[in-house]
Parts: C-alpha cells; structure tokens; sequence
C-alpha cells in the first residue's frame, strides 16, 4: 500500500512559477514510477509528466515540455515537478500517481496503482 500526499498548489500570474511535492508513504517508494496528470473540470484526467523509479528517465506531455521538470528524491519518498512559465491553461487539479508497472503506457492513468488528492493549481491571466 503506498499513499501519496500533493502539496504545492496555489493561484499564480501567468509567467510564474510554482513547485508541487507528493510525498509518498512506504518502504517501496523506490520501487514505482511516478507520474503526474491534471484534470481540468468537465475534462478528462490528462498525462503531464512522468519519471522512472531511479530517476533516470523522464518524459512530459507536449504542451509542457520544456516549461515542466519532473524530479524524485528516494531517499524523501518525494517527487516534484517544477512548472516554469505558467499559463492560464494550466490551470488545473494536479495528482501524482504511482504505478509498479507502466512499461510504455505511462501516459494512461488506468495503468497506475495509487493517487493522491490532488492539489488545485490557477494561473491567471
């Protein structure tokens, strides 16, 4: 069993920037890819960003590359994603997941095993 707690989110301008942690439960942290998804109301739970148990491989959706780093410390039970050059429509309800086996299907939701609450994020324009 693994629990994860989202924290970080608040109201932002556009251009700021924000840092969200999940902070995970359990000895075997180590063992899951972590994955952040956003839900905007009346849209489907959508892939924001990923990154593999050790830490070595990251991939993010295209509307947040280059703007969003995903990053975990295994030693803390904790993964982040900095968000850089917010915009309004990255406002959304942000949940880290966790996933024992994602393989290549990283990007949907069903695959992981544990989420948390989520953590409420509004960029203004």
């Amino acid at each position: 069993q693994v629990q994860l707690v989202e924290s970080g989110g608040g109201l932002v301008q556009a251009g700021g920037s924000l840092r969200l942690s999940c902070a995970a439960s359990g000895r075997t942290f180590s063992s899951y890819g972590m994955g952040w998804f956003r839900q905007a109301p009346g849209q489907e739970r959508e892939f924001v960003a990923v990154i593999s148990p050790s830490g070595g491989y990251t991939d993010y959706a295209d509307s947040v590359k280059g703007r969003f780093t995903i990053s975990r410390d295994n030693a803390k039970n904790t993964v982040y994603l900095l968000m850089n050059s917010l915009k309004p429509e990255d406002t959304a309800a942000y949940y880290c997941g966790a996933g024992r086996d994602l393989s290549i299907y990283y990007t949907d939701y069903e695959r992981f095993d544990y989420w948390g609450q989520g953590t409420q994020v509004t960029v203004s324009s």
